[in-house]
């Protein structure tokens, strides 16, 4: 029964790349992330087909706002990505390999998780500040809406090297490390991706 059961899910999503479901000859599209929105994170996109299953993916996001309390999660990141399309460039499931850059500077949030070995939780009573660089694998699926519209959801995991100087408080100035280093291993990207396609 299962052995059935995933081959006809095969035919089908086999099938979905060869019936003609609206395909496009517009192989450009400019996007913002609704993640990143929610949090007042200013964000755009640009995607552009380099072959029929291939696509360069360029975002950036900007936050330079201080919130309540002295709280920041104030930051800059590109994220260049390189994408491989298993039906055609611009729609279905893809597999990409990301890097990522940036700066921050963030504190007196209560993050009280860890992932991997880092624990966010020393957010709370510190303020970290600092530049990072890495490298990730994702996967995502995007869904054609309309003509020119489309929704796309995509999960990355991978690595950042960070170096930071730490501070006592957000608010405060003394600082208490500096210099300092951190590897980390994790989830490097999420998106729900709303994408005008020309």
């Amino acid at each position: 029964m299962k052995l059935k059961l995933t081959l006809t899910l095969a035919a089908l999503s086999g099938l979905a790349c060869v019936l003609p479901i609206g395909a496009r000859d517009n192989q450009v599209g400019v996007k913002t992330n609704l993640l990143y929105d929610a949090t007042l994170t200013v964000n755009a996109g640009i995607e552009t087909s380099i072959a029929p299953k291939w696509s360069l993916d360029l975002s950036g996001n900007f936050n330079a706002w201080t919130l309540n309390d002295g709280k920041r999660w104030k930051h800059w990141m590109a994220q260049p990505e390189a994408r491989y399309w298993l039906c055609e460039a611009l729609h279905g499931h893809f597999f990409g390999i990301e890097a990522h850059g940036g700066q921050y500077n963030i504190g007196g949030t209560n993050a009280d998780f860890t992932i991997l070995g880092t624990d966010f939780g020393k957010l709370k009573h510190s303020r970290y500040q600092g530049w990072f660089i890495g490298a990730g694998v994702t996967y995502g699926y995007t869904w054609m809406l309309g003509r020119h519209w489309n929704l796309e959801a995509e999960i990355g995991f991978g690595y950042s090297y960070t170096r930071f100087d730490r501070y006592p408080c957000a608010n405060c100035g003394t600082k208490l490390e500096s210099d300092k280093t951190h590897h980390y291993v994790g989830p490097t990207k999420a998106a729900l991706n709303l994408v005008y396609v020309f």
